[in-house]
């Protein structure tokens, strides 16, 4: 049986954002990187940069709140080789009052966020469980914690994403499964913001936000710990950065 291993990254986009980045680093570690997410030119961009880099990954087009889609992605990377690795990295932010914050725009973070990391974790546990190992890895924000005015949306989603992920850790640790949420608490140097706010890398100065690639490191080392010392929650922001 061959010892290679599989990586799924659910919410890949923009090659400068924390899906590729990641899928960069398992991918330098020998795993086979499925990388999931709704724009296939995107992905290309990333598949490609993998590869030339000496990597192998291949790409998904879907949606990871939809269950037929994170299922589908699910069964692609464990069809190639055991799945080591999820994590759920997808959906979006939005600012609204919340006199004017419409419900399908709270449905529809929560759906992103929420839902789509139940069903990437529920398939990739179905997995996993019965072979005793693996990990499961969400991505959260600020918003995972505390509210902000203007932000009740994105809040209401990350809040109930981290439930998710203390609930699971809990009920599959005992079963051998690593799950563990990471809290990025801070502006990220990466396409989403810099797309909206150019002027916020020049306005944060040097370190002022949080590196995708550190962010990726971080990823990978908290895959690598040993099941004596598991961390289950991974706060990181920039040295800057008021908590």
């Amino acid at each position: 049986m061959s010892d290679k291993r599989t990586a799924l990254i659910v919410g890949v986009g923009a090659s400068n954002g924390v899906g590729a980045a990641t899928a960069r680093r398992f991918a330098r570690e020998g795993l086979l990187v499925f990388i999931a997410g709704r724009t296939p030119e995107k992905l290309e961009q990333v598949v490609k940069e993998i590869r030339a880099a000496g990597g192998a990954a291949e790409m998904l087009i879907g949606d990871g709140a939809s269950e037929d889609d994170a299922a589908r992605f699910v069964a692609a990377a464990e069809a190639a080789a055991p799945l080591a690795v999820a994590l759920h990295n997808a959906g979006s932010n939005r600012r609204d009052s919340i006199l004017e914050l419409e419900r399908r725009d709270l449905e529809q973070l929560w759906r992103d966020h929420c839902l789509g990391g139940f069903l990437t974790g529920r398939e990739a546990a179905r997995r996993m469980v019965p072979r005793g190992e693996g990990t499961i890895l969400f991505t959260g924000a600020s918003g995972s914690l505390r509210g902000r005015a203007g932000f009740a949306a994105f809040a209401v989603a990350k809040a109930g994403l981290r439930a998710l992920a203390q609930s699971m850790a809990r009920e599959l640790g005992p079963k051998g499964i690593h799950v563990a949420h990471l809290v990025v608490d801070g502006g990220i140097d990466g396409a989403r913001l810099l797309t909206r706010y150019p002027e916020r890398r020049e306005q944060a100065g040097p370190d002022g936000l949080v590196s995708v690639e550190a962010i990726a490191e971080s990823y990978w080392q908290v895959h690598r710990q040993p099941r004596s010392a598991w961390t289950l929650e991974l706060d990181l922001r920039p040295w800057a950065e008021a908590f």
